[in-house]
């Protein structure tokens, strides 16, 4: 019985243990056809997806960056393909630095390539492909191709790259392009921009190809391939091709703006042209200036040095950012707020005996200033300080800023770049807001006397002070400056214009304008720039001005041949021509050279010449004015049509009269701080 008993309790555990077997084996079975049914069905979609992809890749196709002409169709930035040596540090076995080394046995890599390499891993991630050499020659290409074989994350690619043809000429509006950085990576992203980045590793940094950054670029494209098991593109397998970005054509007149950077030679400044019929700007010039060309491939740190630590900063846009008192170029507009608020009439008579007393100080005019009994007329001509300082003690300070702020003084004129800077309009409510301390904080009477000569706070960009003399030269209608007048589809080649801003009427009273537009015209007939305007075939209006680079003790006297040039005031112009209709208005800057007649006239005065009149300064003449040793054109002026281009190119219209027919062709402190005297 015993014995039967454990056979069966053997049996029990005997079938116990195969219901388990059973059951462990069908609860995996299950789990097997449940995974099968998850992965075939479920996931099907997916996982075929990414089948596909291990035999597939999409590559990115970029598009051609848009290019950028003047107003006549002259090219000012395309673009050109070359081969670049590139290492993926993350893909390299020994490191790049020793990649480098044995690089260097194979293809010549000068040290700053390798200091350039190294700064945009700094700015990279490790996985990405950076330059090491650029512009490879065809033998170079061949001897690495033969010996790839030793470095992995080495490879050769075909990019496009940006050019500048000119150079330095007119850098600070064409702008330039830089490889893009975390900060721009991540305003990529937030914009949702990021698939029309794949593929493209530069972006607009500065003027035009920053602020139409979004017309220029185009939209990238696709291209799907069949890869082997390497990675190796086999053969494509469908293409959605890129579109090239729009052409953008500027108002700027490339000869013109040429002509007058010639004319600043090694002196700094800025010169603002535009039609004060429209807002376009005709020259926009800051100087020095710099080679666009030095950023495209990374600027390597001898370069940046240079530009960046310079005492003349070349990289200053002065025009746009460079902010400088108005001088004597101020009392026009210090004459309309005159008559426009009533304050004081044409006619008025003020004693100018060569200073005016307030406070117990001396406001001062300069030596060889004319004095005696001053209407407003003369004192335009002349350029009478004593007449204007009295003007703004009448006035006072928070009236001239009412005055002056639609005129754009102190403004951000809006205009189509970035970068542009406010400038300093003074009022009582500005010196409350801009000083922290109590004392600070109050208007003092004095301070108010040096703003009727455009010193003092004041402080303008050229861009401010031409828009202002455009709006007195339309007669009290203000256009918003425009430096872009036109893009062009790159495919279609339809030209599409950027409608300006709507204008503004300041409402200005026709018969003031008329008083101060004649007395400025006198300025060139018997006033200060008479010298440099004689002779001239149109007529025009005009003001010189010098301003304090520097302000000057209660007993100090300015004497320039004691001073560091730096220190020395500047010479300051504004004009437009023809008088009657004016086409165009300058506002122009020369740093550090005195008298405005001396130094800036003679610029403006060549500059109208060309827009006006077709003709050139010939050699000896552009020496002289370059040099601030010019006043009335030397010898014959040269026809601009027979000016050849730089470079040689001879295919620009040599006249803005025949940019119409060119344009519309597709083209490939207080009172102790007493001012001396500005003129």
């Amino acid at each position: 019985m015993t014995e039967i008993r454990n056979i069966e309790m053997d049996l029990a555990r005997f079938r116990t243990r195969v219901f388990a077997v059973s059951v462990l084996v069908l609860v995996c079975f299950s789990l097997l056809i449940a995974r099968l049914v998850y992965l075939q069905i479920v996931r099907h979609d997916d996982l075929r997806a990414q089948a596909e992809s291990n035999r597939t890749s999409i590559v990115p196709i970029v598009p051609n960056r848009g290019l950028i002409t003047d107003r006549n169709g002259i090219v000012l930035a395309s673009n050109y393909s070359a081969y670049t040596l590139e290492i993926t540090p993350s893909k390299t076995l020994a490191g790049w630095e020793a990649t480098v080394d044995e690089l260097s046995d194979v293809i010549d890599i000068a040290p700053r390539d390798r200091r350039r390499f190294k700064k945009l891993l700094e700015e990279s991630k490790s996985f990405e492909s950076l330059p090491i050499r650029t512009r490879l020659t065809d033998t170079e290409v061949a001897r690495f191709a033969a010996q790839r074989f030793r470095f992995p994350g080495v490879d050769i690619k075909a990019r496009l790259f940006r050019s500048y043809p000119y150079g330095e000429l007119a850098s600070h509006v064409i702008g330039y392009i830089g490889r893009i950085n975390l900060a721009e990576k991540e305003k990529i992203e937030d914009d949702d921009d990021q698939a029309n980045y794949r593929g493209t590793e530069y972006i607009g940094k500065l003027g035009v190809e920053q602020s139409f950054e979004s017309q220029l670029h185009g939209t990238t494209g696709v291209e799907r391939v069949e890869t082997s098991a390497g990675g190796r593109a086999m053969r494509k397998l469908a293409s959605n091709p890129s579109t090239p970005g729009n052409m953008v054509v500027l108002s700027i007149d490339i000869k013109l703006q040429k002509l007058i950077e010639d004319m600043y030679g090694e002196r700094r400044g800025a010169l603002v042209a535009l039609d004060p019929r429209s807002g376009e700007v005709l020259a926009f010039v800051s100087k020095p200036t710099f080679d666009s060309n030095l950023f495209v491939e990374g600027i390597d740190q001898e370069n940046w040095a240079m530009l960046n630590e310079s005492i003349d900063k070349p990289l200053l846009n002065r025009a746009l950012r460079g902010t400088y008192p108005p001088g004597s170029t101020y009392k026009p507009f210090m004459a309309l707020a005159a008559l426009e608020t009533g304050t004081r009439s044409a006619t008025t008579l003020v004693n100018d005996p060569g200073f005016y007393m307030f406070g117990g100080h001396r406001f001062g005019s300069a030596t060889g200033d004319r004095t005696g009994i001053m209407d407003m007329r003369s004192a335009i001509i002349y350029s009478s300080n004593a007449y204007f300082y009295s003007l703004a003690n009448e006035m006072g300070v928070d009236r001239m800023h009412d005055f002056m702020k639609p005129l754009g003084f102190g403004q951000i004129t809006g205009i189509d770049i970035n970068g542009e800077v406010r400038g300093v309009l003074p009022s009582q409510e500005w010196k409350r807001k801009y000083y922290k301390r109590p004392e600070q904080k109050k208007w003092y009477a004095g301070e108010t006397i040096s703003l009727g000569i455009g010193q003092g706070y004041n402080s303008f960009t050229m861009l401010q002070i031409a828009q202002a003399v455009a709006t007195l030269a339309n007669n009290g209608v203000k256009h918003k400056p425009q430096l872009v007048i036109a893009t062009q589809d790159a495919t279609t080649h339809e030209r599409t214009p950027v409608a300006p801003a709507p204008a503004e009427d300041l409402g200005f009273k026709p018969d003031n304008v008329a008083i101060v537009r004649k007395a400025m015209t006198a300025v060139t007939q018997e006033g200060t720039s008479a010298r440099v305007f004689a002779g001239a075939g149109y007529s025009s209006g005009g003001k010189t001005g010098t301003a304090q680079a520097v302000s000057l003790g209660a007993n100090e006297k300015y004497n320039a041949s004691k001073m560091d040039e730096h220190k020395r005031d500047h010479s300051l112009y504004i004009a437009f021509a023809p008088a009657e209709d004016p086409k165009i208005v300058i506002a122009v800057i020369v740093e550090n050279a005195g008298f405005g007649a001396a130094s800036a006239a003679p610029i403006a005065r060549r500059a109208f010449d060309y827009w006006l009149m077709g003709q050139y300064p010939n050699e000896q003449d552009l020496a002289a004015v370059s040099k601030g040793q010019a006043t009335v054109p030397m010898g014959k002026p040269v026809l601009a049509s027979t000016v050849p281009w730089p470079r040689g190119s001879a295919s620009a219209p040599a006249t803005p009269q025949a940019a119409a027919s060119a344009a519309s062709a597709p083209a490939s402190p207080p009172v102790a701080a007493v001012p001396s005297a500005p003129r």
